[in-house]
């Protein structure tokens, strides 16, 4: 018995349903994650500005007054400013996300989510405010 098969140069088509580039705006749930996946470009400038800074500080007095006039611009400003709403957005949610991210579980049941994200908003608080004593003096 011989099979012979007929090969045709057709392929079928898959049906994909056409997807708009602005599928996210669509649902809310959808905008805050892209909006959470953009924050982490504000994360990244905030970096950059601190090697930035760390860099003009090993030139040297007159490269870290370049730095600090460099950072007084209007552009400049409004840029961290921006930076610090999409940093404390990413912050917030990254805190929110750590008791989907770690499940603990204590006598065999899981623990609250506010239990293991309270700390988190702790800890941040106590060093906001250890920061914040440090730069009015620490006196």
């Amino acid at each position: 018995m011989k099979a012979t098969h007929v090969y045709t140069p057709y392929r079928p088509k898959w049906y994909r349903k056409r997807v708009s580039t602005w599928w996210w705006t669509q649902q809310w749930r959808s905008f805050k994650f892209i909006l959470r996946e953009l924050s982490s470009v504000a994360v990244g400038y905030c970096g950059a500005i601190l090697l930035v800074l760390l860099w003009s500080l090993t030139q040297g007095p007159e490269a870290f007054a370049t730095f600090q006039s460099w950072m007084k611009t209007p552009l400049f400003i409004v840029m961290s400013v921006i930076a610090f709403g999409f940093v404390l957005y990413h912050s917030i949610t990254w805190f929110n996300l750590a008791p989907k991210a770690m499940p603990v579980r204590v006598g065999g049941k899981r623990l609250p989510e506010w239990m293991i994200a309270a700390p988190n908003y702790v800890a941040w608080i106590v060093m906001s405010a250890v920061v914040i004593w440090f730069l009015l003096g620490g006196k």
